[in-house]
């Protein structure tokens, strides 16, 4: 199982694979995430991963504007 990270960008939906490296969009976020699974897939075939480990997914917030 991967992870994919989406965010809107120029009106397209764009979505990364943080385990694997892999990038695509689309115009929904259903299409995005089929395009990136269809890239993720033909980007194993000929690099295959050895083990995929769990990946461990946080949330932050930042500060702006305010001087230390």
């Amino acid at each position: 199982m991967f992870t994919a990270v989406l965010h809107k960008e120029d009106g397209m939906y764009v979505a990364e694979c943080p385990e694997v490296g892999t990038v695509s969009q689309g115009n929904t976020i259903e299409e995005a995430i089929n395009n990136l699974k269809e890239a993720t897939e033909l980007y194993l075939e000929d690099f295959p991963l050895k083990e995929v480990g769990k990946t461990l997914m946080t949330t932050f917030e930042v500060a702006v504007g305010v001087k230390a």
